[in-house]
């Protein structure tokens, strides 16, 4: 008669003290990091709680946030979640089987659910056993391990590039070896000692290797692998809470508790009315919000965010996985006394970030929205960037002339406010202002690019030849506008981002202002995700949205693109695609132009950046290998394409200076004007374009 598994009095007694000093270290490691966390700025969003644990649980059992990208690694790493969540399982019932006795047997009599469950745990353990080994392979073997490194230029905490983090990952990887290899081993002695068994296949392959030792050494191997299984996780969990292991607890806590957001990329609000507040943006990683505190603990440390950073790719200093390394291991160095509230030991500028790469962001979003953990890199940036411009008055110089042009003349281009509206002039119609038709409909903000740029102003001038053509009952601002104050915010400068803000909601709301159209994704962005923070709330579309709407009401009959025309590829704004989601539109007005559309291989969510954006446009390019525009205007050439189209001012500029350096690239244009000389209505320059 088969002998039952279990413990003997004397190993179950070892095993409950060993269990209590585990819990006991590991609960201290984690009430550290907890601690640490609740020093943060704001709170952990718990709000509608049962939809966030819902989508949670979705993304980690899903993976679907992990399989955006590098396909392969991620399949591997989808049967390793796998395994380890059902290990959970496997890990309470081989406990129970040490313990109680009996339980075998009544698992044996719950009959087809035993055979799943061996069958799981057997077809699992594999799976997690070929992933962990894969992944070994590829950090320290395999010739896409150059994906888990750094640019030389790259600032590292000391320890990280002293390769802290290969050795983190050979005591997390041979910790799961020996935890679930032990395991399996385990199963194939009881199979040598029972015979073949078709609910645990890959344990029945490897008995043989075992099935020449007596019963009594068999009963023996079967102690050691439990043993090794289990113990192994209480002698590894005090070590897990500071491991990157940890995301496997934390990644679905990042998403349960991330704040809601209108857009990716919509900025906290800073109260300049809290007289108690000594500090603006962040300095010292305790002054983090919360969320990104978080984030540190999260970092699975695979290097996606840095591998789709226009400006890591292009050589700067910036790489938002080391950010967030970094930052995990100022924390290690210092748990206990940051738990216990005391001050960092060093700034985040200087020590997990360079100044240089702190400036070289183009807040385009691509490292948040491919994080497979649900990090916010950019954010971290852009709280450095408030504390620097705010508290320390340092940055850029050459931002000070676009600070200086906002200031007093409400544009960033420093023109006279009195020159806003002389893009209008020489048209073949009147544009109506809201004083002029104060019933309007429709309010197309212009922005600034299209007020001042004179290429920007040919887009400008093409749009309300459409609006104009359609009968759209519209209106403008006129010199009413001012900028949405974008390139502040981002450049950190909140404090004038407010007064920008405050002034132009106070306009809009003047005139009772309920829809707008924009030709600049930034204002789009800006004034429909983020006004509302001041009370503004508004109807945003961009102009690719209405033109579509437009087109589909029958008031543009378009009709096919002929020539040079025809052949188009269409570049995704960054504030557009990623940030607001919005990429079906403008191809869909491409499709109705009958245009020959050529997707390049970086496309709407996961378009390149220009390099405009975050205040990029305002100042020099960080030093780098090369320059983030050049870089997405060789990619639009290699499609073949004769026409780049685009939805953005800022890339139009971005795309025409880099066409000076590149030969026989694609012309440039905004979609408004490829369906303003598509149904022929063309016009001539602006007054102040000349």
């Amino acid at each position: 008669m088969e002998t039952p598994f279990l413990l003997t009095p004397f190993e179950q007694m070892a095993f409950l003290l060993l269990a209590l000093f585990s819990i006991g270290a590991t609960y201290n490691a984690f009430m550290e990091g907890w601690q640490i966390i609740n020093r943060g700025e704001g709170k952990l969003y718990l709000d509608n709680f049962l939809r966030r644990a819902w989508k949670a649980l979705v993304i980690y059992l899903g993976q679907a946030t992990t399989l955006k990208t590098r396909r392969i690694s991620s399949l591997f790493h989808l049967g390793i979640v796998w395994g380890f969540t059902f290990y959970f399982i496997v890990n309470g019932f081989d406990v129970l089987r040490g313990f109680v006795p009996g339980v075998v047997e009544f698992a044996k009599s719950t009959g087809i659910a035993y055979d799943v469950f061996r069958l799981l745990a057997d077809v699992l353990s594999v799976a997690v056993l070929v992933g962990v080994v894969y992944f070994l392979l590829r950090r320290f073997v395999l010739p896409n391990k150059k994906e888990l490194a750094y640019h030389p230029n790259v600032l590292l905490h000391p320890r990280v590039a002293a390769g802290g983090v290969k050795q983190d990952s050979v005591i997390v990887g041979a910790f799961i070896l020996s935890h679930v290899g032990a395991r399996f081993l385990g199963e194939a002695v009881y199979v040598a000692g029972h015979g073949a068994d078709m609910f645990m296949p890959f344990a029945t392959v490897v008995s043989p290797l075992f099935s020449s030792f007596a019963p009594e050494t068999l009963r023996a191997m079967e102690h050691v692998a439990w043993w090794v299984a289990l113990g192994g996780i209480l002698l590894f969990t005090p070590y897990f809470a500071q491991s990157k292991h940890a995301h496997l607890f934390m990644a679905p806590l990042n998403f349960l508790t991330k704040p809601p957001r209108k857009s990716l990329g919509e900025l906290d609000k800073l109260d300049f009315e809290d007289e108690k507040r000594e500090q603006f943006g962040v300095e010292r990683i305790e002054q983090l919000p919360k969320t990104n505190i978080f984030d540190a603990f999260a970092c699975i440390m695979c290097n996606r965010c840095q591998d789709v950073c226009p400006a890591y790719t292009t050589g700067k200093e910036l790489s938002p996985s080391a950010l967030e390394i970094n930052k995990r291991y100022m924390l290690r160095d210092q748990m206990s006394g940051l738990a216990a509230g005391e001050a960092s030991l060093n700034p985040l500028m200087g020590f997990a970030i360079s100044e240089s790469a702190v400036w070289a962001c183009t807040a385009c979003g691509a490292c948040v929205d491919i994080c497979p953990v649900g990090n916010e890199p950019m954010f971290d940036i852009l709280q450095i960037r408030r504390d620097a411009v705010l508290m320390k008055s340092e940055f850029p110089k050459d931002l000070q002339n676009a600070f200086k042009g906002m200031e007093r003349q409400g544009n960033p281009w420093g023109n006279p406010e009195s020159e806003r509206f002389n893009w209008a002039k020489g048209l073949d119609f009147e544009v109506p202002t809201v004083d002029d038709n104060p019933d309007f409909e429709i309010l197309y903000w212009v922005g600034c690019a299209p007020s001042y740029d004179p290429r920007s102003q040919l887009t400008a001038r093409a749009f309300v030849k459409l609006l104009h053509r359609a009968g759209v009952n519209y209106a403008v601002l006129g010199e009413y506008e001012r900028c949405t104050g974008d390139a502040a915010r981002r450049a950190g400068k909140e404090d004038l981002f407010f007064e920008m803000a405050t002034v132009n909601i106070e306009t809009l709301n003047q005139f009772k202002v309920k829809r707008i159209v924009a030709t600049c994704p930034h204002c789009l962005h800006t004034l429909g995700k983020e006004y509302h923070q001041y009370g503004g709330s508004y109807e945003v579309v961009h102009h690719t949205e209405f033109i579509q709407e437009l087109v589909a009401q029958g008031k543009l009959p378009l009709s096919a693109l002929q020539g040079k025309d025809s052949n188009v590829t269409f570049h995704d704004p960054c504030y557009l695609g990623r940030h607001n989601n919005i990429v079906d539109a403008p191809r869909q007005v491409l499709e109705q132009l009958s245009a020959q559309t050529t997707e390049m291989p970086r496309n709407q969510k996961n378009s390149f950046c220009c390099g405009a954006g975050g205040a990029q446009f305002w100042k020099e390019e960080e030093h780098g290998a090369k320059a983030v525009n050049v870089e997405r205007y060789l990619e639009a050439k290699e499609t073949g394409a004769e026409v780049l189209a685009v939805g953005c001012p800022f890339c139009m500029q971005m795309f025409a200076s880099a066409q000076t350096s590149v030969a026989g690239g694609p012309i440039i244009k905004d979609i408004a004007e490829l369906v303003a000389e598509n149904l022929g209505e063309t016009a001539p320059a602006a007054a102040s374009a000349h």
